[in-house]
This record gives C-alpha cells, sequence and structure tokens, in this order.
C-alpha cells in the first residue's frame, strides 16, 4: 500500500476485524482521505479485496497520484488541503473513468449534489462501515468498463439502439448525438442504458436504483436525479420538453424518442 505513514493503534485494531486476504484482481484503488488511521484503514479494506491500494492525503497530490496509477476505483473525501474533493474529482474526471465514492462528513445533500455534478458515482456519509463502502465498489465494479473497439453508429458489428440523433452501442459501451460521440461517465451510460432497454417503461428512482447501483444501495434516491441532469446536460436535452430522457410526473423518468 502506497502511503509514507503507519496506521494508528485504533485504525490496527478495526483491521483485524477485516475479511480474510483474497487472490490479487489485479484492480487498483486509490484512497484519498486526510484521516490517516481512516485512510490505512480503507487501504487495508480494499487489500484484503485483492485490489492494489495507493493512499494520498492531499487534494495536490491525489490528482497527480491518480494520473500516476490509474485506478479502477477512487474513494474520495470532500474536505482535503491542498484542493478540495469536488475540485479533486474534477480534475481526475479530465483524464479517467474510474469509479469515484465521495465521502463526506456531513449530512449536508448539497454537498453530494456538488460532489455528484462532477462526476462521482456514489457517496457515503461518514461515519460509515467500510464493510459498506466494499459493497458498494463491487457493486459498481460488476459493471464493465468502457470500450472503444468499435468503429462507430455505422459499424455493422455494433447492435445501437436509436432514437432520433441519439445512437447508443450498448456492446461497445459509446455514444453518438448526430454522429459525434458523447463523453458519458459510466455511471451515466447505465443510466442511459437501463433507461433505453426498456424505452416504454416509466421508471421509479428505485427501479433505476436497483438496476444502475444495484438492489442494496441505501441512500437518497434523489441520486438519480442528479445523474440524470448531468446527462441530459450532455446530451443537450432540456428538462422542459425532453427528447432523449423524459420526466413521468409522480413516478420518475423514462426514455424519450428523439422526436
Amino acid at each position: 500500500m502506497s502511503d509514507l505513514s503507519h496506521p494508528e493503534p485504533q485504525a490496527q485494531a478495526a483491521e483485524a476485524t477485516a475479511p480474510p486476504q483474497r487472490p490479487s484482481s489485479g484492480m487498483r484503488a486509490l484512497v484519498v482521505e486526510d484521516e490517516t488511521s481512516l485512510a490505512n484503514l480503507i487501504g487495508s479494506y480494499f487489500e484484503r479485496d485483492g485490489f492494489e491500494a495507493s493512499i494520498s492525503h492531499d487534494g495536490l497530490q491525489a490528482v497527480a497520484l491518480a494520473r500516476e496509477v490509474d485506478p479502477d476505483v477512487v474513494v474520495l473525501d470532500l474536505g482535503l488541503p491542498g484542493l478540495d474533493g469536488v475540485e479533486v474529482c474534477r480534475q481526475i474526471r479530465t483524464f479517467s473513468d474510474a469509479y469515484v465514492v465521495m465521502l463526506t462528513a456531513r449530512s449536508d445533500e448539497i454537498d453530494t449534489l456538488i460532489g455528484l455534478s462532477v462526476g462521482a458515482d456514489d457517496y457515503l456519509t461518514k461515519p460509515f462501515s467500510p464493510r459498506v463502502l466494499m459493497a458498494r465498489v463491487q457493486a459498481m465494479l460488476r459493471r464493465p468498463r468502457q470500450s472503444r473497439e468499435l468503429g462507430g453508429p455505422g459499424d455493422p458489428l455494433a447492435e445501437v439502439r436509436t432514437f432520433g440523433a441519439l445512437s447508443i452501442d450498448t456492446d461497445g459501451r459509446d455514444v453518438w448525438l448526430d454522429g459525434v460521440p458523447v463523453a458519458l461517465t459510466r455511471t451515466e451510460f447505465d443510466l442511459l442504458a437501463a433507461l433505453s432497454a426498456r424505452p416504454r417503461m416509466a421508471f421509479s428512482r428505485r427501479q433505476l436504483i436497483d438496476d444502475v447501483w444495484g438492489p442494496s444501495w441505501v441512500g437518497d434516491e434523489h441520486l438519480v436525479d442528479v445523474h440524470v441532469g448531468h446527462l441530459r446536460r450532455k446530451l443537450g436535452d432540456d428538462a422542459a420538453d425532453s427528447l432523449y430522457v423524459r420526466t413521468v410526473r409522480g413516478v420518475g423518468y423514462r426514455m424519450g424518442t428523439g422526436q
């Protein structure tokens, strides 16, 4: 585990209750947390789940470390020295599609919504169980990484869902609008894929949570609204007259026809 500090006694005691070491998964995790004992505890859980874990206690260092280790998962505290977690997430999103889980010491919804608006996939409010964090991470990682192997919406091998000017290749995990690629986070793509798989269905927030985050996810279901808003902005969609993601009043969301 990449860290210059040592776990504090209380962290060492807590680590003793963690599950036994698993074989290496080949996955990499970056833990960005200024509380040394908590950072080491989270890192130990990742290592026991077969991850190569790196730790940073500072926002500026975290961005540099993310470029260096290319993590699959980033656990990111909002309150950091150097750069805060929101800015770290924004910068990481310019070069990485890693899953990002935000940690916050406050239950303030504003913190959560701001963090998610810059590309975080999930959040946890302190105090939390490391086992809950790892369950969330494992659920996210069961969703496949984005692929760029197919050539585009005209590729004869691609199975593409089309809604007006919007094309969705669910195998290659690519999206085009008027033939131009649209860069989505993995969670945004998974949300669009869930809606487009059953375009006539009106999904509740809970149904979308179950499809995208998994049925064991517990938290504020307005998480869906944040990601829908981000998805609409990237698709140039108007919430009042949506072409692609339509609001079903009193229920949730469904796919639009693109017209």
